[in-house]
Parts: C-alpha cells; sequence; structure tokens
C-alpha cells in the first residue's frame, strides 16, 4: 500500500500541466468573438429592421445566437470549438443552446419521448427548455400579427 505523501509526490510528477495563461487567453477572445458575431446581429438587425424597437431587435438577437449554437451543436462543430476555446463557449446563450441540443442528439437513438425528449429535459431543466421555446414561438406569432395586421 502506497502513503498519502508517495501518492500525492506521484500525481504531481505524472499529472500534465495545464498552461493557464493561454487557456485563460483563448477563453478570453474566444468568449469575445461569440459576444461580437452576437453584436454584429444586433446591429444588422437594428439597421434592417427599424420597424422593430429594440426590445425585440434583443429578442431577435438572441433566438439567432440560441439557433446558431443549438445549429453548430447538431453538426458537430460546437463540440470541436470547446476543444479548442475552452470556456470561452460557455457563454450563456450558446452554451446553453449546446447543453440542450447535445443530450437530445446523444440519445435520438432512443426515439423522441423517451430519448431526445426525456434527456434534454434532464439535462437543461424542463423550465428553461419549455420557456424558452414558448416564447420564441409566442414572439414569432405576435411578430407576424404585428406585421399582417
Amino acid at each position: 500500500m502506497i502513503d498519502k505523501t508517495a501518492y500525492s509526490e506521484y500525481v504531481q510528477k505524472t499529472v500534465p500541466r495545464t498552461k493557464e495563461l493561454k487557456t485563460l487567453v483563448t477563453a478570453f477572445i474566444s468568449g469575445g468573438i461569440i459576444c461580437m458575431i452576437g453584436e454584429a446581429f444586433l446591429d444588422l438587425y437594428t439597421h434592417t429592421l427599424p420597424m422593430l424597437g429594440q426590445e425585440e431587435i434583443a429578442t431577435l438577437t438572441t433566438i439567432t445566437m440560441i439557433f446558431i449554437g443549438g445549429f453548430l451543436t447538431a453538426i458537430g462543430l460546437y463540440d470541436k470549438l470547446g476543444k479548442h476555446c475552452g470556456a470561452g463557449t460557455i457563454i450563456p446563450i450558446t452554451g446553453f443552446a449546446n447543453s440542450i441540443v447535445s443530450p437530445a442528439i446523444e440519445f435520438n437513438r432512443e426515439g423522441v419521448f423517451q430519448g431526445v425528449m426525456s434527456k434534454m429535459f434532464d439535462i437543461a431543466g424542463p423550465v428553461i427548455v419549455s420557456g424558452v421555446t414558448l416564447s420564441a414561438i409566442v414572439g414569432i406569432i405576435f411578430y407576424l400579427i404585428e406585421v399582417f395586421a
């Protein structure tokens, strides 16, 4: 049997060292780029949809970023981004979309209700998923009513 000090020394020798500065800088830059993309959509919607108010434009930007995060997860790019960018990809909106879509994809083979829905709700929580889904649907309906009324 090995004692605690010998085991601690063994761990210190064998555990790979992380490059903390590089990790921090990469996360900061990648998170900043994701935020810049969100700001670019906000500016794009502000200039191309002048009939919408700031609240509607902010909502549309949020929906767009959730869609992009979910889509990149669905095609397998978000995980690759996460490996290279680290914590920078856990920005609330895109990271949130990734946390919902990942288990849904993983358990897809078990069926829609037994796999996708149940695992998606296990990970992200039913209130969050239902709230975002319903708010997006209500927002689209509200927008269509405003446009065609």
